[in-house]
C-alpha cells in the first residue's frame, strides 16, 4: 500500500482556500485504471500523530489508500475538516474537537480514541515543584479545555485553589480563588509553548511537542497526569460517523502495528 503525503503550513485564508481546493481535486485513484480506490484524507499535525497516520495507511482494507495531510496548528486541521477538504483527523482529544464545535458551528465527531499520553509541567530553572518561586510566570495554553486541565494539575497539587463549585475541566485563569505563590499565567497556543520554555519558570505541554527540545513526561516533568478523557482520537464528520470508508480508518488505526508504535514509545499508551 502506497502512502501520500501532503504537507500545509498556516498561510492567508485565500491561500489556504486555493491550496485545499487543490488538495481535493488532486485525490485521484491510487494507481492507473484502478477507479474503485478511495482515498482518504487524514490530516495530523506532528509525530507521534503522523507516524500512527503512516502505519495506518500501510493497514488499510482493500478498495482505500490513505494520503497523509500534514497541518502545522490545531485550528487549520479542524477548518479543513469542517469544510471537507479533508476526509479525517488525528490530531485532538475529544474536549478539544467539542469546543471548537461549539465556537464555529461545526459537527465534528470522535469515532475512536488510539492513544492516551501523559501530560506534564516543566521548568528549565527548578527540579522540583515544590521550589516554585512566588511571583513565578506559568505558561499554560489558551484553548478552553487545555486550559483547565493545566489548572486542575495545578490545583491537584496544591498550588493554587480553585473557587467552589466550578468545573475544574472548564476551570479559566479568572476562576482561581487563591493563588498564594502570586503566580502570572500566560496563555499561548500548543504550538507556541516551547517557545516559553526558556523563559517562564513553568510550562505545561504535550509531550509530541515538548520532544522537540529533548524532553518527556517521564523523566523531565515536574508535575504529571494521565487522564483518559484527553485520549487522542480519530475524527471525521458527523454524516460520516456510520460510513464504510470510517469503518476502515477505524480498523487501520487499531491494527497490530499502530498498537505495536504506540507500545515502543514510552510517552503513550494504547487505548483501545
Amino acid at each position: 500500500m502506497t502512502l501520500r503525503r501532503t504537507t500545509l503550513r498556516p498561510l492567508a485564508l485565500t491561500a489556504l482556500t486555493i491550496a485545499t481546493i487543490a488538495l481535493a481535486g488532486c485525490a485521484a485513484p491510487a494507481s492507473p485504471g484502478d477507479a474503485a480506490v478511495q482515498t482518504l484524507r487524514v490530516g495530523a499535525v506532528t509525530s507521534p500523530m503522523t507516524d500512527i497516520v503512516e502505519a495506518a495507511a500501510e493497514e488499510i482494507a482493500d478498495g482505500y489508500e490513505i494520503e497523509l495531510v500534514e497541518v502545522a496548528d490545531y485550528v487549520t486541521i479542524n477548518q479543513m475538516l469542517a469544510a471537507g477538504d479533508i476526509d479525517a483527523n488525528f490530531s485532538q482529544h475529544e474536549p478539544y474537537m467539542q469546543e471548537f464545535n461549539a465556537a464555529n458551528d461545526a459537527s465534528l465527531t470522535a469515532v475512536q480514541p488510539i492513544y492516551n499520553f501523559t501530560i506534564a509541567f516543566y521548568s528549565k530553572t527548578i527540579d522540583d515543584i515544590a521550589d516554585l518561586p512566588d511571583g513565578a510566570t506559568v505558561a499554560i495554553p489558551n484553548d478552553a479545555s487545555n486550559t483547565g486541565r493545566a489548572l486542575k494539575m495545578l490545583a491537584d497539587a496544591d498550588i493554587v485553589t480553585l473557587a467552589e463549585g466550578v468545573d475544574p475541566y472548564a476551570a479559566t485563569v479568572d476562576d482561581i480563588a487563591e493563588n498564594p505563590k502570586d503566580l502570572e499565567f500566560l496563555e499561548l497556543q500548543i504550538t507556541q509553548l516551547n517557545t516559553a520554555y526558556d523563559e517562564a519558570d513553568l510550562v505545561f505541554q504535550w509531550p509530541s511537542h515538548i520532544a522537540a527540545l529533548g524532553l518527556t513526561p517521564q523523566d523531565d516533568g515536574l508535575l504529571t497526569e494521565l487522564d483518559d478523557r484527553f485520549a487522542l482520537q480519530v475524527v471525521v464528520p458527523e454524516e460520516d460517523a456510520e460510513a464504510a470508508s470510517t469503518d476502515a480508518l477505524v480498523d487501520a488505526f487499531t491494527s497490530d502495528p499502530v498498537r505495536a508504535i504506540i507500545d515502543d514509545n514510552a510517552t503513550i499508551e494504547t487505548a483501545f
